[in-house]
């Protein structure tokens, strides 16, 4: 029967990162540094909120956009963190994590042979979503441009075709992100385009200067703009499944109708966990951030000494050094890697054929955890070279 499939389906495939991620899990002695899955534990306050939840039977449907309370505490945040400005009654949703906002934003926006740009290397879970809608990514080379989407590159991949640019800042694999004076460049070239802009911010929380900006706070840019964050990364919450939509009325109203019928709402539990959190935790993440930032300089400075010469994030906790000199693809130099120097990184290919020639290293683990992981990188280099 499955020769009867949708064959958009067949088509994609599963995470590349999570792919090899499973084909290391069962080695011996081994270290990974695949997953972007914060070390830190869901902060107490938050977690008494969940369980005051359940005891209290708040266990039923919400409406579809989520619990009012906690839309008003999301325009809190981003009103006072990021000086943005959205009416929580209808301009606000609350998803099943960021992946669910991007999923039903992209499918709200896209039809058949729409184009979407995006930068490459990329976090891979937009693609997959772009082909099932029957539009086509387009993906720009940011490798000799500090991994940063410029105007220029904009400007050049901009078809009469093109229906979104996806901004993810700061970024995964990289962790670069987008200053303001280069938001501001793009805002100059896309205020006039009927072009929609899905600006991922999930990682703003982590952005190391503690100061990050948005595309959607320069005029004319609101109106197309649909802002993805949540909690996942900044409360250490990743299983809680919390994320938000932000997006003009005009463009909300529609896209909670495709959010209706995917997952009716997010779990009402989580929901009063991520009130909890966006109320009385708006400083959690300060501790982590002190934290991934002190873990990039160390793994940043290893790197520097083998040699790698990596592009400095700006936040997240990636890092995507090359390894072209060593000749190898970036799949066979992780399985090599992991096979003879039992540490675990992902293939820069999981992130689009730009990522060839990189591995992405986490550094969202403890400093001792990583203090052996580049010992372990450092000698292997050492037998390639």
């Amino acid at each position: 029967m499955e020769h009867l499939l949708n064959p958009r389906v067949k088509e994609i495939e599963i995470s590349g990162i999570r792919t090899f991620f499973n084909m290391v899990a069962d080695y011996e002695n081994m270290i990974s540094l695949t997953i972007g899955q914060p070390d830190f534990e869901t902060p107490a306050h938050i977690k008494e909120a969940a369980q005051a939840a359940i005891s209290e039977n708040k266990t039923t449907y919400t409406h579809n956009a989520g619990i009012l309370k906690l839309r008003k505490a999301a325009a809190n945040f981003l009103q006072s963190k990021y000086n943005l400005n959205y009416q929580a009654e209808s301009e606000i949703i609350t998803t099943s994590g960021a992946s669910q906002a991007i999923d039903v934003t992209l499918r709200t926006l896209l039809t058949e042979g729409d184009e979407v740009i995006l930068p490459g290397p990329v976090y891979p879970g937009y693609e997959p979503i772009i082909t099932l809608c029957g539009a086509t990514p387009v993906h720009v080379d940011t490798t000799k441009n500090g991994f940063k989407m410029t105007r220029d590159l904009i400007e050049d991949a901009l078809t009469e075709r093109t229906k979104c640019i996806i901004l993810p800042s700061p970024s995964n694999p990289t962790g670069v992100a987008m200053s303001y004076d280069e938001l501001a460049d793009l805002a100059d070239l896309l205020k006039a385009k009927n072009i929609f802009v899905l600006s991922d911010e999930i990682y703003s929380e982590l952005n190391f200067s503690g100061d990050h900006s948005s595309i959607a706070q320069f005029d004319g840019m609101r109106d197309k703009t649909i802002v993805i964050n949540g909690l996942s990364k900044s409360h250490a919450m990743t299983g809680w499944r919390i994320g938000f939509l932000f997006a003009p009325v005009e463009l909300c109203q529609h896209i909670l109708k495709v959010h209706q019928y995917n997952v009716s709402c997010a779990s009402s539990v989580s929901q009063y966990a991520a009130l909890e959190a966006l109320q009385n935790g708006l400083q959690d993440s300060i501790e982590m951030r002190v934290a991934y930032k002190e873990r990039m300089n160390y793994v940043y400075d290893r790197l520097v000494g083998m040699g790698l010469s990596p592009i400095k994030p700006d936040g997240a906790f990636y890092i995507l050094p090359s390894i072209q000199e060593f000749g190898l693809s970036s799949f066979d130099f992780a399985m090599k890697l992991a096979k003879e120097g039992n540490l675990a990184v992902v293939p820069g290919s999981a992130f689009s054929s730009l990522g060839e020639g990189y591995v992405r290293i986490s550094f969202a683990y403890k400093l001792d955890v990583l203090k052996e992981g580049m010992d372990r990188l450092e000698k292997f280099i050492h037998t390639l070279r």
